[in-house]
């Protein structure tokens, strides 16, 4: 009894071990199954990198305008009422939230 069991040893652990790897190549963490999870997950991301970047590039442009060598004046003032609250005699202030102090 015990001879035959040894016979069918080796190819039972093949077997154990593909159906482990196949198992695994499936449902794992980066499996065959979750590939449609990721790609919705990178899409999600580069359109928030996109996002990001066009942020990043209007932070930029206004940064340039508030250096010394190219300062827009326009933009300063705006900066400057929008800090310190000050408005001019004739403008009219609408807030559309809480104050933000």
């Amino acid at each position: 009894m015990l001879f035959q069991l040894k016979t069918y040893l080796p190819t039972a652990a093949l077997a154990f071990l593909i159906f482990f790897f196949t198992f695994h190549a499936l449902t794992g963490e980066r499996g065959l199954l979750l590939a449609s999870q990721r790609r919705e997950a990178l899409a999600e991301k580069r359109e928030e990198l996109a996002h990001l970047r066009a942020e990043r590039q209007a932070l930029e442009i206004k940064a340039h305008y508030l250096r010394n060598d190219s300062l827009s004046l326009d933009l300063l003032e705006e900066r400057a009422h929008d800090e310190l609250g000050f408005v001019a005699p004739g403008d009219y202030v609408i807030r559309e939230g809480p104050a933000h102090r």
